[in-house]
């Protein structure tokens, strides 16, 4: 290896460094510190950085616990960058399975990159004995739940209080990386001829029997790079969302809302589906351009408005909706596997004042919806709070509505609705139910 790529290699890890701190002191998402990063290096680089800081959050709380046996004394917080260095050492060691000793060098010649020499020795040293006690420092890690399935302990406890027969299949889940899932845009192009030019492309891709637009790559890669991407043949979607657009059953002519649209996934799949009237609302502004792009890529056309549910009056006509969809803030505690950072910046107090705004939303919504019509309520949580408790407590309140039901392939029972448990049929975390308005 020459000097110029083993300098490279310290380079990664000093920005991994730098990327897997501020997700994990500052409360950054790891999305956004990877959009903020995406245009520099190679492409192999980008890709090695971003595999690393996923990596090292998924895995953040068992690395941990053995990083504080391994140090005499906890590291200042002025050090943090090096903190961060020796967890993604360790976990590009143990998790990505690189070279050992390539590694520890890298790491080395990092500390120094990220301007604290004197902590070389440190850093060689910790990375060592590492390599040296790892067995040992496994098995008391094993010994604690939460360094175990490397989950934050109220998270564990909720998960076995509302899964208890699942709890351990839902934890191995969310520490497996996720596939990547396609949905072609049906208004453009068939998904067989998909297929067949990705696969001139040399990638794989399949096509599940029960997502109708679906398709499942078989490696992950930058999709923005693949053919049809640019003409807006396809999106990267998960299967969990797409069976949104399956229950809403929707008929040309409706007029319909997506409540909490950005970044426009689900508007897009209903355009693609149905030439019906919808208005594209979110309370952010800034999503909104995220939903613009994305529609002109795809080729649609919606009424994209930035408003509150709760204050109708300033978007609303008085025109009531045929269809409705509120795929609420949550906790997303369904895509963990997707975006492991938030095993470490979600907090259980969270889930209550979730659980308030996704109750307030709901009742805000139902006066817009017409007689016979129907709203879709989902989340891409697990938790019971945020479903079927919500689900259930409006159903008790509110005379005008009725649930239908829902077949047993969107998930298992869970109070009105249907939930899918992160894994299941290679999709995320996700809860349905389907109301509808009796008068």
């Amino acid at each position: 290896m020459s000097a110029a790529s083993d300098n490279q290699g310290a380079l990664v890890r000093a920005d991994a460094a730098r990327l897997l701190a501020r997700v994990v002191f500052d409360g950054v998402s790891l999305r956004a510190v990877l959009d903020a990063r995406s245009t520099r290096g190679d492409a192999r680089d980008r890709a090695l950085l971003a595999a690393t800081v996923y990596a090292s959050s998924r895995w953040w709380l068992r690395f941990e616990a053995m990083l504080k046996h391994l140090l005499e004394r906890p590291l200042p917080a002025k050090a943090r960058d090096i903190h961060a260095l020796l967890m993604l050492g360790m976990v590009q060691i143990e998790v990505m399975q690189m070279p050992e000793y390539a590694v520890v060098a890298a790491c080395v010649d990092a500390t120094r990159l990220l301007g604290q020499p004197r902590l070389a020795g440190l850093v060689n040293a910790v990375l060592r004995r590492f390599l040296r006690e790892r067995s040992a420092l496994h098995e008391r890690a094993d010994s604690d739940e939460v360094s175990r399935h490397a989950h934050p302990r109220w998270l564990i406890e909720r998960l076995r209080a509302d899964w208890p027969r699942d709890v351990e299949s839902i934890l191995a889940a969310n520490n497996c990386e996720a596939p990547l899932t396609l949905r072609v845009n049906r208004r453009r192009c068939q998904r067989e001829a998909v297929i067949e030019r990705l696969a001139r492309e040399g990638v794989t891709a399949q096509a599940p029997g029960h997502l109708p637009d679906g398709l499942l790559l078989g490696e992950s890669t930058d999709v923005s790079r693949l053919p049809g991407f640019a003409e807006g043949h396809f999106s990267v979607q998960d299967g969990a969302a797409q069976q949104v657009v399956d229950l809403l059953a929707l008929e040309s002519g409706q007029r319909v809302l997506d409540a909490c649209a950005a970044p426009g996934g689900k508007s897009a799949h209903m355009l693609e589906r149905a030439d019906i009237d919808l208005i594209a609302l979110d309370v952010d502004a800034a999503r909104l351009q995220r939903v613009n792009a994305n529609l002109q890529r795809l080729g649609l056309s919606a009424t994209v408005r930035q408003g509150d549910v709760a204050h109708a009056e300033s978007w609303w006509d008085g025109r009531s909706f045929e269809r409705i969809l509120l795929d609420a803030p949550c906790s997303a505690t369904g895509v963990i596997r997707r975006q492991p950072d938030i095993k470490l910046h979600r907090r259980s107090a969270d889930v209550i004042a979730l659980a308030a705004t996704q109750a307030r939303l709901l009742r805000a919504l139902w006066p817009m919806l017409a007689p016979g019509g129907r709203l879709l309520y989902s989340t891409c949580s697990v938790l019971r709070a945020e479903n079927e408790a919500v689900v259930g407590d409006f159903l008790a309140d509110q005379k005008t509505v009725r649930a239908l039901p829902i077949a047993e392939r969107f998930g298992r029972a869970a109070g009105a609705g249907r939930q899918n448990l992160p894994g299941n049929k290679g999709m995320d975390g996700f809860f349905y139910a389907l109301l509808e308005k009796t008068r």
